[in-house]
């Protein structure tokens, strides 16, 4: 799980640009990255450690400006002071979290980011299993340091949602293609857009839609772990891209 997938602070959005002449839509990049043997289901369907777990949630906060293996290091501590429910979380005293916290960097500001947003589930929820079937995105989104990434991972990889992660690694790549978007929100719906019945066909079996979506963004992510040096694609990155470009 080393290194598995890091979240960076997001790219800007820009006004919106149509390539000329030749388009493409997400189910071919879906495809591509497919086709190229690009894997994303390695530890299970859904991509991300533990899905369908609280596990998620704390993890979507470590994740913050930080690499995988630095937060799964802040994972393995809360998991070893018993600290993996909603409750237990509440009853922390910041300070004490922030130490626990500390290899996943920023640990002072993720300790508050977490405890608020604990707090929030249990006095609107009770525990994380209603959390989990009954939380709205207007509602997640409303809470203090809950951007829409760690928001949408959260609902994708812990709620089972049908909801489409974007973060800078798919803005990478959909610049490279020669897109971009004003918004979040409008980079969403064009990954989003993706034929299920194609990626079905692909894969020879039905598929949910959150599975389609959590394969796909664990394909972008892995993807660009693999081709991507910095905002520098490499050669067998270019290669596969141009096919669909």
């Amino acid at each position: 799980m080393d290194d598995k997938f890091e979240q960076e602070p997001h790219a800007k959005f820009a006004k919106k640009q149509r390539k000329k002449g030749k388009t493409m839509d997400s189910t071919q990049l879906f495809l591509a990255l497919k086709n190229a043997g690009v894997k994303a289901d390695a530890d299970g369907p859904l991509w991300w450690p533990n899905a369908g777990t609280f596990e998620v949630v704390v993890g979507a906060v470590l994740i913050q400006n930080t690499n995988w293996k630095n937060a799964d290091k802040a994972l393995n501590n809360l998991k070893n002071a018993n600290l993996m429910s909603v409750e237990d979380i509440v009853k922390k005293p910041a300070a004490e979290l922030a130490l626990l916290i500390k290899p996943s960097g920023f640990y002072n500001t993720k300790a508050k980011r977490l405890k608020t947003l604990c707090d929030a589930i249990f006095k609107k929820f009770g525990d994380f299993e209603n959390f989990k079937e009954n939380v709205s995105r207007e509602w997640l989104l409303g809470v203090k340091g809950i951007g829409a990434e760690t928001c949408d991972a959260v609902l994708c990889y812990a709620c089972g949602r049908d909801v489409m992660v974007v973060d800078s690694y798919a803005l990478r790549i959909l610049s490279f293609l020669g897109y971009e978007f004003e918004s979040y929100d409008e980079a969403q719906e064009w990954l989003g857009a993706v034929d299920s019945e194609q990626i079905c066909k692909a894969y020879g079996r039905e598929l949910e839609m959150n599975e389609i979506y959590a394969k796909f963004h664990g394909k972008i992510v892995e993807f660009c772990k693999a081709h991507f040096n910095g905002k520098r694609l490499d050669d067998a990155g270019e290669e596969i891209l141009k096919s669909i470009k």
